[in-house]
């Protein structure tokens, strides 16, 4: 039988279409990717390019606040109008590539293990923080690699400043992993200065009985200073919250100093620097005038942040090394709405501690002249564990290094930040809360099989319950409904199935790649 004409154009057409699941797995223990072989090959050459120009691999330094919402640099809506202008955030954006869907996990220590490590914080065994009075069984970094190692074994000099929260035991600081040098606080800054806070903490600070059974057990609260391979000392303590609101200005004029002995060098720099804040509780620089139009606590933190920021960027052009210096901005995770008003803004649903888009969907601005075109906007996705593939990809370290035995959830994205017409790599975002797998979204579609939902106001962590959706998963179009507010599963949309099979798929990964228990269990 003859098939018409138009019929079979549109069997030829049905017969190139792409599938919604554009990716494919090339490698039994690493995340699917779409393949992007002519954008790939482009960026290829032009990092070849640039080293035969510099001589020498790029710089690599990630900015990593604590606790900022999506809705808080005035790039992302935020800034001036909600009381803190940000411009060195701004011109950052403006000057490179703003990533509106960029994903970290819902909450610090989960995200910090998960950009090292390029593996999702369940495979680790790091799902919360560890706080104070936490038994590990056992160190979660023994049998990982992380990229710390990896790059400082190919040649680069690593330093992490700042926060850590990645354990403070011997064996899991940051130059016990592969940094070769560190400087900063282990735990967050609330967890030291609460000891030090009689207004906020008074049945702590004035009661010496408990304040005494506290010290036992509490984090440390000095400044560290540590080298592989070598001492690690106590620099100075933390004694009263005035220390702890000089705290970012030590550690940012570290980094500033370690840039310019760095920049002489003819070894590469791999820089981690992590601020203390925006993590409540908050303390203004008393050493700095009032920064802020707003004056409140967190407002301050945006703007001292801010100002940091334009200090490294500044730092790296008069070191004339800016144009070989790939530069990665962004958060750990949302807002901590629980500490209200010592909090930041996100214009999603939910917060630090749930899934809902509020939690982990953070700014993410890659910086880098020359290499990144300037004023670049994308709506595709990017996790904050594919920093670890471009890690890799910029040191010229090949994944042959990683082990086999173990499952890799990163996606080398370089060619996507570096093309002038980069797309995603990265077909879908997996959520996940501790152990548990709540969501997945796939393009603008978003399915939860599990939800966090505060029982009252911005108390998403301290009066929140993990709830089973029901009868089917809440499927929600996060172009139409960025508030997920309404499902259209059955209504509106022809993709749940497709959705929600990716999100199998996913879990059954953990069959032959099993997740690890190191005592942190939601």
């Amino acid at each position: 039988m003859k098939i018409p004409t138009l019929l079979l154009a549109l069997l030829v057409v049905s017969s190139h279409a792409a599938p919604f699941d554009r990716s494919i797995k090339t490698t039994e223990n690493f995340e699917p990717t779409i393949p992007r072989s002519e954008q790939d090959k482009a960026v290829a050459e032009k990092l070849a390019s640039l080293k035969s120009t510099t001589g020498k691999r790029p710089n690599i330094l990630w900015i990593v606040v604590d606790d900022m919402g999506y809705g808080d640099p005035g790039c992302y809506g935020g800034g001036a109008a909600i009381g803190a202008a940000t411009p060195n955030m701004d011109k950052l954006a403006a000057e490179g590539l703003k990533l509106t869907s960029c994903y970290s996990q819902h909450t610090c220590t989960p995200t910090r293990s998960a950009i090292l490590t390029g593996r999702l914080p369940v495979r680790t065994g790091l799902t919360r923080p560890i706080l104070a009075g936490d038994k590990i069984t056992k160190n979660p970094w023994a049998d990982e690699v992380s990229l710390a190692k990896l790059l400082s074994d190919s040649g680069y000099y690593t330093l992490l400043t700042g926060k850590w929260h990645i354990g403070e035991s011997e064996g899991m600081r940051p130059h016990d992993v592969g940094f070769d040098e560190y400087y900063g606080y282990y735990p967050a800054q609330k967890e030291i200065s609460q000891s030090k806070d009689a207004r906020r903490y008074p049945d702590l600070v004035d009661n010496p009985e408990r304040l005494a059974a506290f010290e036992a057990i509490k984090p440390d609260d000095h400044l560290i200073h540590g080298f592989k391979g070598g001492k690690t000392e106590k620099v100075s303590q933390v004694k009263s919250t005035e220390d702890m609101g000089r705290a970012d200005k030590v550690l940012a004029d570290f980094t500033i100093s370690k840039i310019k002995e760095a920049s002489k060098s003819d070894r590469p720099f791999f820089i981690e620097h992590c601020f203390m804040k925006v993590h409540c509780d908050n303390f203004p620089n008393p050493d700095l005038a009032p920064l802020s139009a707003a004056k409140y606590a967190y407002k301050e933190a945006i703007a001292e942040v801010d100002l940091h920021l334009g200090e490294f960027i500044k730092t790296l052009k008069e070191e004339g090394i800016l144009e070989n210096t790939f530069v990665f901005f962004t958060s750990d995770n949302g807002p901590q709405m629980d500490g209200w008003p010592d909090a930041g803004y996100t214009p999603f649903r939910g917060a630090k501690g749930t899934t809902f888009e509020g939690g982990p969907r953070i700014p993410g601005i890659a910086y880098w002249p020359g290499m990144i075109e300037a004023g670049r906007q994308s709506d595709e996705l990017f996790d904050l564990m594919d920093l670890f593939g471009i890690g890799l990809n910029l040191a010229g370290v090949s994944t042959d290094k990683l082990p086999d035995d173990k499952y890799y959830d990163f996606i080398d994205q370089t060619s996507f930040l570096l093309h002038d017409e980069g797309e995603s790599k990265r077909e879908a975002i997996y959520y996940w809360w501790g152990t548990t797998l709540t969501a997945c979204r796939m393009k603008e579609y978003k399915a939860h099989i599990k939800v966090v939902l505060p029982q009252t106001t911005h108390m998403h962590i301290d009066m929140s319950t993990l709830q089973n959706v029901g009868l089917a998963p809440w499927l929600f179009n996060l172009y139409i409904d960025p508030k997920e507010q309404t499902p259209v599963g059955h209504r509106r949309n022809a993709w749940l199935a497709t959705v929600t099979g990716k999100l199998k798929t996913h879990g059954a990964t953990f069959k032959k790649y099993p997740p690890k228990d190191v005592g942190l269990g939601m």
